[in-house]
């Protein structure tokens, strides 16, 4: 643990996602940016310059090996390619270094498992960043639905799409197999709010899926079965105008959450509605809250005082099993049973 009172992070990459996640950590009350790596040259400083130029007391480093080595850097955020969160997770945890690691973990569930034990191996926290969780109205979300008030919920729908733009295609360069296209990139964020809505693990999926000529999806959807006739919608899309939204459906009511992976300082306002068969009817809507701050200022805390994150190791698992099969049933063009669920 930090013998002060704000965790000293560092990040490995000048990745596009710094624009939100580089600023959460300035912004922390109890974490502190140290330093910063990129392997292009002069990149970790134009971050900096370009995302938190006040920022004092930051070393830029030209590869990342060389922040790992920096004895000051107690965790690091790891914003790298999909196909690389594996290799740089493990090998910030053997230089002893906390790890908060950019959805998806990894890309395969062994993978993780050798995170873990890494992590275990030397007492050190590690989680999966999907900052959307840290947003108060999902808490809300779950009052409603816990209160009984939708009644059994038999069904949900998770949608994030938007237009692909020029400055975005890389998301494109690699196939599925190596991390790339729709499915790695916003889909862990419907296929983890889909196992969030129903609070239990798909059994199997079924899946259809438009490719580019790299191999990676530009769109794709499906239906992930959570027994007893619950089933969960995914549409995740490069070509479709902005959705950023989930819905629950139960016997007796409905509820949507209108604005989930919104960007802090955008015009979405977070808004959640709900109605029921009796008549019910009710919107409501909410301040807006930089879940990249929380996020950052969660992990900093369990790292500082022990605790224990909450999304687990364990919850990244289910995510990457569901994410894989999901991508089989797409390819294969049949339902597939999620083994270990």
């Amino acid at each position: 643990m930090s013998s002060s009172s704000r965790l000293r992070w560092g990040i490995l990459g000048a990745a596009r996602v710094n624009e939100r996640l580089l600023p959460a950590i300035v912004a922390a009350p109890n974490a502190e940016l140290v330093a910063i790596a990129s392997r292009r040259p002069d990149a970790a400083a134009e971050t900096l310059k370009k995302y938190a130029p006040s920022t004092p007391g930051v070393s830029f480093y030209p590869t990342l090996e060389a922040l790992l080595e920096d004895e000051r850097v107690e965790a690091v955020y790891l914003p790298m390619a999909n196909d690389e969160h594996a290799e740089w997770a493990l090998k910030a945890l053997a230089a002893g270094k906390h790890v908060l690691i950019e959805k998806p973990m990894a890309l395969t569930v062994e993978d993780i498992n050798a995170i873990e034990a890494a992590a275990q191996a030397k007492n050190l926290k590690v989680m999966e960043g999907f900052m959307y969780r840290f947003h108060p109205q999902h808490q809300r979300v779950q009052e409603i639905v816990a209160s009984g008030v939708l009644g059994d919920i038999r069904y949900a729908h998770a949608s994030f799409s938007f237009m692909m733009r020029p400055a975005r295609l890389y998301r494109l360069a690699k196939d599925t197999a190596n991390g790339g296209g729709a499915m790695w990139d916003v889909g862990p964020y419907a296929i983890h709010t889909l196992r969030h809505c129903f609070g239990s693990e798909p059994i199997a999926v079924s899946a259809m899926a438009k490719y580019a000529e790299s191999g990676a999806d530009i769109a794709t959807s499906g239906i992930l079965d959570f027994g007893d006739g619950k089933r969960g919608h995914f549409d995740v899309s490069f070509e479709c105008s902005r959705q950023s939204e989930y819905r629950i459906v139960g016997n007796k009511g409905s509820l949507i959450c209108h604005t989930v992976w919104q960007l802090p300082g955008t015009s979405d306002v977070p808004l959640i509605s709900w109605w029921t068969d009796d008549g019910q009817k009710h919107v409501e809507t909410y301040a807006p809250s930089n879940h990249f701050n929380l996020e950052i200022a969660h992990f900093s805390d369990c790292v500082l005082n022990d605790k224990t994150p909450l999304l687990s190791l364990q919850d990244a698992k289910a995510n990457c099993r569901t994410i894989v099969a999901s991508l089989e049933a797409a390819a294969s063009g049949r339902t597939v049973s999620i083994a270990g669920q």
